[in-house]
């Protein structure tokens, strides 16, 4: 079995750990982008939720004015 010197198997480790490194980097940065995905959807769904309701409630006045018997005007 031959040694290895210590400077043989430094340059591996660095490399090994530059590789590492960046792997970490990468996984963090799509994490980040998942969550702010994430939370974009959340209150795009809670916006698209509340103008909808908004919605109905002003065609339901609409409706509940257009019920309403109309007046005699002054003759």
């Amino acid at each position: 079995m031959t040694a290895h010197s210590k400077t043989a198997v430094d340059p591996a480790v660095s490399l090994f750990s530059k590789t590492q490194t960046q792997s970490m980097s990468l996984n963090r940065i799509i994490s980040e982008r998942d969550a702010v995905s994430e939370a974009r959807e959340a209150k795009t769904a809670r916006l698209r939720e509340l103008r909808l309701e908004k919605e109905a409630d002003a065609m339901a006045a609409a409706a509940a004015l257009a019920a309403l018997p109309k007046r005699a005007g002054k003759r």
